[in-house]
């Protein structure tokens, strides 16, 4: 379960950089896996969209995960 402390100093969107990376490193979410969308993680945490669009958009950078169009985001093979 992906959680974050909003009165840490590490802002929001590197926390849940962090969070979905060591999933995905530990083998909580596996290859093709697809993940929550941004406005079901908004829901769910209570924090702007545009925040966990930032954090998906540096994993998705970083190689951790894919998007398809229409479809969402989805875990990518490290």
């Amino acid at each position: 379960m992906i959680e974050v402390d909003l009165r840490s100093r590490v802002p929001i969107y590197e926390q849940l950089y962090e969070n979905v990376r060591k999933m995905i490193l530990q083998g909580t979410l596996i290859e093709d896996e697809k993940i929550p969308s941004v406005r079901e993680l908004a829901s769910i945490l209570a924090i702007n969209p545009n925040t966990i669009k930032k954090a998906f958009k540096a994993l998705e950078k970083d190689g951790y995960i894919y998007s398809v169009s229409g479809r969402g985001n989805f875990v990518n093979v490290i």
